[in-house]
Formats: C-alpha cells, sequence, structure tokens
C-alpha cells in the first residue's frame, strides 16, 4: 500500500472519530450539567432510597458502564444518544468512586480531592506526551478517544470529592454552595473570551460542571430543613433525566451538535503573551477561591450531618429492656417511642424527606425534656442521649447507609422498651 494511500484511510478514520464527540455549543454545557446532577442524584437514590447499597451499587454501575462504553466505542460516528448515556453512567459511576473512598474506606475528602487531581493530571500528561494535544476537536484516533473518556471519568471523580470538601469546609447549604463553582465557571468564560486557551479553558470549566450540578442535585433534593426544595432524589433524577432525553431528542434531529465530516479543525491564532497573562488571571482566581473557602472555614457553622463523621463514632451505651419507662414518665417515652418508630417507618418505605423531616422532631422533643428527664436520672439520660445523637447522625448522613440507620433506630427502640 502506497503511502499517498495510507493518508488518504488514516484521513477517512479520522473524520469518522472525529464525528463522534459533539461540537462544544451551549447544548454541551446544558447537558453536561444535567448529566452531573443526574449523577448526584440518581446514585443516592439507587443506594439510599432503593437500598441497594453502596458497593452493590458500583459494582452495577461499573457493568452498566462497560456495556455503555462498548457502545460508544463500537459506533463510526457521533450518535447523541450513546455518547450521552455513556456521559451520564459515567457521572454516576465517577460519584461511586468517590463514595466508595469517602463513606466504606473513610479516607478524607482532602486526600481523595489531591489523589484524584493528581491522578486527572497523570492522565493528560501521558495523553500530551503521546499525541501533543488534548483538545476533543482532535480525538481522530482510538487511543486519543480512550484517553479522553478516563479523563471524564476522573473529572466526575475529582468534582465530586471537590465539591463534598467544600461543604464539608465551609457548612454551606447545597444551595449557597451553587454559587462558588458557578462564579469561577463564569471567571474561566471571562478569561477564554480576553485569550486564554481554548483546551485549558475548556477542562477547567468541564471538571467544575461537576461540583455545580452535584450541588445542584443535592439543593433539589434535600429537605427544606436543611436548605433545600424537598423535591427528593427520585423526583429530581426523573426531572433531569426527562431533560437530558428531551435534549438528546432535539440533537438528535437538529444536529446542531454535530461537527461535519468535511470540516478540518480550524484554530484561533494563538497569541502567547494573551495567553500568559490569561494564565495569571486564573492563578489570582485560584487563590480567591481558596482564601474565600479558608475565610468559610473559620467561621463559625454547623458541619452538615453526616459529612464531618468519616470514622464512626463509639457505640452508645445499651439501656435494659423497661429501663427508660421506669425511670422518665410513661407519657415522655411513648412520644418518644411512637416518633422513633414512625422514623423507621419512613426510613423502610424509601421516603428520605419524611424521615429526615420525622427524626426533627425527635430531636426537639428530647431537647424539650432535657431538663425534666436529665434531673430524674442522668445515667439513663445520657445512655438515651448516645443513642438519639447515632440516629440523628446514621438519618442525616449525606450518604446514608440503610443498615446503619435501621441498626440505631432499632436500638433506640428496644431501649425505649
Amino acid at each position: 500500500m502506497s503511502s499517498t494511500t495510507e493518508r488518504s484511510e488514516a484521513e477517512s478514520l479520522g473524520r469518522r472519530l472525529l464525528n463522534k464527540v459533539p461540537e462544544v455549543t451551549i447544548w454541551f454545557w446544558v447537558i453536561k450539567i444535567l448529566c452531573t446532577t443526574v449523577g448526584e442524584s440518581f446514585a443516592d437514590w439507587v443506594n439510599t432510597t432503593l437500598g441497594v447499597g453502596l458497593v452493590n451499587t458500583s459494582l452495577i454501575f461499573t457493568a452498566v458502564l462497560a456495556g455503555a462504553l462498548g457502545w460508544q466505542l463500537s459506533t463510526d460516528r457521533y450518535a447523541p444518544v450513546a455518547y450521552w448515556l455513556t456521559v451520564v453512567v459515567l457521572s454516576v459511576t465517577g460519584t461511586l468512586y468517590t463514595d466508595i473512598l469517602t463513606d466504606s474506606q473513610g479516607v478524607p475528602l482532602a486526600v481523595s480531592s489531591a489523589v484524584f487531581a493528581g491522578l486527572l493530571a497523570l492522565v493528560f500528561g501521558v495523553w500530551y506526551a503521546r499525541e501533543r494535544t488534548l483538545s476533543i476537536h482532535s480525538i481522530v484516533t482510538r487511543p486519543r478517544e480512550l484517553f479522553y473518556w478516563l479523563a471524564v471519568l476522573v473529572t466526575f471523580a475529582l468534582g465530586t470529592a471537590v465539591g463534598d470538601w467544600t461543604l464539608e469546609l465551609t457548612g454551606w447549604t447545597p444551595g449557597t454552595s451553587v454559587l462558588l463553582p458557578l462564579a469561577l465557571i463564569a471567571v474561566i468564560v471571562i478569561g477564554w473570551r480576553l485569550g486564554a486557551g481554548a483546551v485549558l479553558s475548556f477542562w477547567l470549566a468541564y471538571v467544575l460542571t461537576r461540583p455545580l450540578g452535584a450541588n445542584l442535585g443535592d439543593w433539589l433534593a434535600s429537605p427544606d430543613t436543611d436548605g433545600g426544595l424537598g423535591l427528593g432524589t427520585a423526583a429530581t433524577s426523573l426531572v433531569f433525566l426527562a431533560a437530558i432525553l428531551a435534549t438528546v431528542v432535539h440533537l438528535t434531529r437538529s444536529r446542531s451538535d454535530v461537527i461535519e465530516a468535511d470540516r478540518t479543525e480550524r484554530s484561533p491564532t494563538a497569541n502567547p503573551a494573551r495567553e500568559r497573562i490569561m494564565l495569571g488571571y486564573f492563578a489570582l482566581a485560584a487563590v480567591a477561591a481558596v482564601a474565600l473557602l479558608a475565610w468559610a472555614h473559620q467561621q463559625p457553622h454547623e458541619v452538615a450531618a453526616g459529612e464531618a463523621e468519616v470514622s464512626a463514632p463509639a457505640p452508645a451505651a445499651s439501656l435494659a429492656p423497661g429501663r427508660a419507662t421506669a425511670a422518665f414518665p410513661p407519657a415522655e417515652v411513648t412520644k418518644l417511642r411512637a416518633i422513633t418508630a414512625d422514623t423507621l417507618a419512613k426510613v423502610d418505605a424509601g421516603d428520605r424527606a419524611g424521615a429526615t423531616e420525622r427524626v426533627k422532631d425527635l430531636e426537639t422533643a428530647w431537647d424539650d425534656d432535657q431538663s425534666t428527664l436529665e434531673a430524674e436520672d442522668a445515667q439513663t439520660w445520657h445512655a438515651l442521649d448516645g443513642q438519639i445523637d447515632q440516629v440523628l447522625q446514621a438519618v442525616r448522613a449525606a450518604h446514608p447507609e440503610r443498615a446503619a440507620e435501621d441498626h440505631a433506630l432499632n436500638a433506640l427502640l428496644a431501649s425505649l422498651g
């Protein structure tokens, strides 16, 4: 085969693979944010509401990811359904991998954020060393396509860790925490307009859409007592999956994000001096963001329940059956037992918002009766107080474990007689 023929076939293959990546339009960013929100809410819904468990959910979605990615790699051109299905599944899977490190392995969010940042830098480093470009508009070979999807997976995991770490550091509600990644994305867009490198700007914004979408999902799903809108993870997932489906249908029909096969990549003339100035601009923005987080961390705030408790709390003292009824007025014990039983029923029914709301009644009733009950029997009061604290931590956890909730609630019910 002549070199001319080989080059012609390579260019033909390049155009076909190029068409498997969408053009970066406003639709690209809209659907990317929708996908990241689904990644947060859908993972929580399957893991906690359905009671599947974190590890089992991760295994299921890893298998689903293998199928979706296999479909995407087997196509010979950009297909919106295959491409965005892969992004959605990657979003869910990246979230679950971060949650495993944090919730199951007890890895601090600061450590997991640093690990994923280093891993992303390694992926980009190897990708650039091999291909001499990180532009998504130059993905014209199979290795570049594989590098691209690996980078996307790591950005989802990194964005999840950084977003959760921000909440842990600041104590912000999910609604407030949306503002920081949104502001940083605006800063990046301004920098890109002023001459920052397009590739750098793209990947910075791509990483930041993950905490933006995740915090948006938390804000919509969290109960109003936690600063959210109270839609729940199931409703939030359904709304955003429907929005993704509608957007994909529109893109399939309009082909507005398809890179034409005969289009050659047109890169604007680079201005090295201006790009260096914009690097300084991005560095200043990063310093300002770190300073803001440090300031917020120093302010008095309540740590979001379940997010700072990386290690399991010490087991609370148990009580012999009937001890609480003997020590305290039966009417008070009956009231506490009824609230606890209601909370357990809502947990078992998958009513996350209802369980969180009902357990607030338990906290309020217990605090209101503290002065009276503690004076009657301090030892019994402290034992029950420890058990109630464990119930509050389990039910209000950012990523609740069904087994931990059931254990804490049933232990409290047993102690209440």
